[in-house]
């Protein structure tokens, strides 16, 4: 347990290293100096899943001149009175290149080596490698088998080396040993201080695949002015009308129309600048590649656009929508195929448009049309996705009523809701709302202050939609009970003048019950572009990017909060980057799937403006939400008001887990404070989080001053909670929910109709034609579908919580064992989830869909390596 099978070759040399006696140096001893045996685990440079098979040729060919790799041990205890830097050992070079036979798929190759260490030199601290080849290797391990007085030392390498001559400087790794800076060995200070020093680079330039530089830049990229004012977007960061995260710098030019944006790059590159080792390996390109497959119609040319529209445009009928999941879309005609097939600029991806009138995207059938394909329409199901679906993370406590806006009345009027209490009390199981005030029992998904301001421009566009409140009742068996659904419209005459509502509730039958159907449908639409833009994209990939470039740029790798954080920003950077290219950039999938348009990054920056760091704690969200009061009474020390609310319920459970592990972890590293106020590194990383990663918002009193163990905790704690379990929770749910696109629209094309129009007769008369011509089109369900199959999948090499992708990630016994503990600790909690799935009593937990709660099943024990859309994991890292 606690360790991902990716590694089991290095695993087994570890094993066979460890077993050998100490000081087993008989016959190779000179003078003092002893020869010692190491391992070399590395990945030769590769093309998706196979070997550079030229590049490996031209390695060989640099190997027989005597252009190797070669590396060099470095003294931890003895220092050079020059350099001031430990003393090197002899240059030894990797052994048998030439003759190590390498498999044609991609993968670790093992190799020996053998230095020669004098042992008075005593241990060795860090090793520098030279790779002389023509080609880049990743390395990953080097593990010495027997240090003469110390035993097998291991160094974790895991990163990208270039040829020697793409660096300015040694490429210096360190053994597994985490120090504190005013810990560290000093004859390994000057290392340590120097390999910071590159990978902050020096701001200037455009950063190349080689460039390991780790810095900060705005959302600068996202529009491509140089192509039309239509496609000119603001600068989001570093402005107090645009606050937003910083994101990773790539150095490339600006565009010639507007100097602060900075050049895109073609659509379909996929090499936009992240330091090589934020990269996706291998495995998970691959399995990126492969399911972006499914998303070929953003990238086919106008011809099949204007097929869809003369053709397939509109679902008529739910049959309609059924059938891409049952059937696919048939492509009528071979001579428009092929014209479509040859402009598709990949091989493969050609491979699956067929020209023999085959059926053309057929996706797997969402979860929650599995078991029954209307069960999704009901009311209580509508309800309990806000507890257990894709975006649990919004509903909130009623605690006054009418429902009050906090918008300023003088540039927006009066938006306080219009609901009155006649009008829901009776539908409210004899309760009053005054009863139902004081008993906690009833609750509010609130859409209206956050898309209110932009809710003008929005409607500018081919979209039409409201923003929206509703308002719900816990009822005695734990479940939700919509009472009403207010849309609300800016008024005619202006913002001040405050918004023009209307509210619906719920019927059953008649066109009444297509009215509600379809008031569902809008409060769906707010709710699926807020999960987008805030839930999912601002307040998981965004706000955790300027955490990851400054662990990098402030924290040594052998700084024990470096090692604590690094498995959870794993392919972070990277699929951001991705995201910039081709999903939140102008005219991008975002932009052509959900409702907001062209509007919807500038949206999630207002958003931002309310974001707190320490308020992404599950208990401080929770409590508030209103939906949770602190009780010490209770395991968690708070108590939920809706018992069963499987996101709130899972969630505290894992919280509490990691909490406890980084509370162990961190203490180990920090037995005082002063160690803490102490540590320039830890005080420089916060200091650039807040001031810099997090700039706009350096000003606010509620950041942690970093000054105690309980400062320390907190923080790691909510930075790995966001990047797992958060992230999880509203990540993978999505294919689950919404890729049956009916349940959760992303735009509205029109709206609600008014007695006496035709739009209204054609609801009265054919309600589902009417529904599906005000939501998501095909052409857009197409792409948004292909997008959240992509998003919803677990690559097959993912790493879950309480696991590592090395076994021996540190030399500290006591804190392998915590981890042991954090893992079996996350075994319960698999197990306990499994109970109240199997529980009948918690009716939240699978609902009328018969779709169980397992987006917060962590998922540490399934070494299956299963990927693909399995609804349940909680990945270290947001890494799709």
């Amino acid at each position: 347990m606690g360790f991902c099978p990716v590694s089991e070759m290095f695993h087994k040399v570890m094993e066979r290293f460890c077993t050998q006696p100490k000081n087993k140096a008989k016959g190779n001893e000179v003078e003092g100096r002893r020869k010692i045996k190491g391992t070399v685990v590395l990945m030769k440079k590769n093309v998706l899943d196979f070997h550079d098979i030229k590049a490996s040729f031209l390695d060989r060919v640099y190997e027989l001149l005597g252009k190797g790799v070669s590396m060099q041990l470095v003294s931890a205890v003895h220092q050079d009175p020059d350099s001031l830097r430990g003393k090197l050992g002899k240059a030894a070079s990797v052994e048998k290149w030439v003759t190590t036979r390498t498999p044609l798929t991609a993968g670790e190759t093992v190799f020996t080596i053998t230095f020669e260490w004098d042992e008075n030199m005593g241990l060795p601290g860090a090793i520098i490698i030279k790779n002389n080849h023509r080609s880049q290797l990743y390395l990953k391990t080097v593990a010495l088998e027997d240090v003469p007085g110390h035993g097998p030392v291991l160094f974790i390498c895991n990163s990208w080396v270039y040829p020697s001559h793409r660096y300015k400087y040694n490429r210096v790794f360190f053994s597994n040993k985490a120090y504190l800076p005013c810990q560290t060995p000093e004859p390994l200070r000057l290392y340590r201080e120097e390999e910071l020093l590159n990978l902050r680079g020096h701001g200037k330039g455009e950063l190349k695949e080689w460039d390991r530089v780790y810095d900060y830049d705005y959302y600068n990229d996202l529009g491509n002015p140089d192509k039309g004012e239509e496609y000119a977007r603001p600068i989001l960061g570093g402005t107090e009308e645009y606050p937003y995260p910083r994101r990773g710098r790539t150095g490339r030019r600006k565009t010639k129309t507007d100097p602060r944006t900075e050049k895109r790059l073609p659509l379909l590159s996929l090499d936009i600048y992240v330091p090589r080792d934020e990269r996706f390996g291998h495995l998970k390109f691959s399995d990126f590649l492969a399911y972006a497959l499914k998303s070929l119609v953003q990238i086919l040319p106008p011809e099949i656009k204007s097929l869809c529209d003369k053709t397939i445009n509109e679902f008529d009928t739910f049959e309609d929508v059924l059938n891409l999941y049952e059937g696919g879309v048939k492509l009528p005609n071979k001579p428009t195929l092929h014209k479509i097939r040859d402009h598709i600029p990949w091989e493969m991806l050609r491979e699956l448009v067929r020209n023999d009138g085959e059926r053309l995207l057929k996706f797997p059938k969402p979860d929650v049309i599995k078991g029954d394909k209307s069960a999704w329409r009901t009311d209580e199901e509508f309800a309990r996705e806000m507890l257990a679906g894709v975006n649990p993370v919004i509903i909130s406590r009623l605690q006054e009523f009418p429902p009050a806006s906090k918008l300023d009345p003088k540039a927006y009027g009066n938006q306080n809701s219009s609901i009155r209490k006649e009008l829901i009390e009776e539908n409210m199981n004899g309760l009053t709302v005054d009863q139902a005030l004081k008993s906690n029992r009833l609750y509010i998904l609130d859409h209206h202050d956050a898309l209110t301001p932009y809710l003008r421009r929005i409607n500018s566009t081919s979209t039409k939609t409201y923003a929206s409140r509703t308002i719900l009742l816990l009822q005695d068996d734990g479940t939700l009970k919509p009472l009403a659904i207010e849309l609300s419209l800016p008024h005619p005459q202006g913002d001040h003048h405050g918004a023009v509502s209307k509210v619906f509730t719920p019927a059953e039958h008649g066109v009444e019950g297509s009215v509600w159907q379809l008031a569902k449908a809008y409060a769906a639409v707010n709710d699926s572009g807020y999960h987008q833009l805030v839930s999912h994209w601002l307040n998981t990939h965004a706000v955790i990017e300027p955490f990851v470039i400054a662990t990098n740029r402030q924290l040594s790798v052998i700084h024990p909060i470096n090692k604590l954080l690094h498995p959870h920003f794993r392919d972070t950077m990277n699929i951001n980057a991705l995201a910039r290219q081709i999903l939140i950039n102008a005219g991008g999938v975002l932009e052509r799937t959900v409702f907001p348009a062209k509007y919807a990054m500038e949206m999630s920056s207002f958003v931002y403006k309310n974001w707190v760091f320490t308020e992404q704690a599950l208990p401080a969200d929770l409590i508030k939400r209103g939906v949770a009061v602190q009780d010490s009474s209770q395991p968690h020390g708070l108590r939920l008001l809706i018992e069963d609310y499987p996101y709130a319920v899972d969630g505290l459970k894992i919280w509490s887990a990691i909490e406890t592990w980084v509370k162990e972890y961190c203490a180990f590293y920090y037995p005082t404070d002063d160690l803490i106020q102490g540590d320039i590194e830890l005080q420089s990383w916060w200091a650039e989080i807040r001031n810099v990663g997090h700039g706009d918002k350096k000003d606010e009193p509620w950041w942690p001053e970093m000054q105690t163990l309980a400062d320390v905790t907190q923080t790691c704690t909510v930075i790995i909670w966001i990047a797992s379990a958060l992230h999880a929770a509203v990540n993978f749910g999505q294919y689950p929910y919404a890729g049956y696109l009916p349940n959760r629209p992303t735009i509205s094309r029109r709206f609600m109709p008014e007695p006496g129009t035709p739009e209204y007769d054609e609801l009265a008369k054919n309600p589902d034609a009417a529904f599906l011509k005000t939501i998501t089109a095909q052409l857009q369900t197409l792409l948004g579908v292909s997008l959240i199959e992509i998003l919803s999948r677990h690559s097959t090499d993912e790493v879950y919580l309480g696991q590592r992708d090395t076994p021996e990630w540190t030399s500290d016994s006591e804190l392998l064992a915590a981890f042991e503990r954090f893992g079996r600790k996350l075994v319960e909690i698999e197990n306990k989830i499994m109970d109240m799935n199997n529980d009948k009593r918690w009716k939240n937990r699978v609902g009328p869909v018969q779709v169980p709660y397992t987006l917060l099943f962590p998922n540490t024990t399934d070494y299956s390596r299963e990927g693909g859309l399995t609804g349940k994991g909680i990945p270290n890292s947001v890494s799709i």
